[in-house]
């Protein structure tokens, strides 16, 4: 839960829509939706691809650190 929370709050104070990470990132748009709604959770790699776009490490993309 915390996860999709931390998600958009980063993609939302860098005013972009789904659309545009799903484009910046190479991650389908359709995956980026169902996160931020808690329907799915991200691989491994998904998580380090959005660390690196957003400059944030994954513990904290993931509520392990603030």
């Amino acid at each position: 839960m915390e996860f999709a929370k931390r998600l958009k709050e980063l993609r939302v104070e860098r005013g972009l829509s789904q659309m545009e990470l799903s484009v910046a990132t190479g991650i389908s748009q359709s995956a980026i939706a169902k996160w931020e709604l808690s329907k799915t959770e991200p691989t491994a790699s998904a998580l380090i691809t959005l660390s690196k776009f957003f400059n944030e490490s994954v513990d904290y993309l993931l509520g392990i650190t603030d």
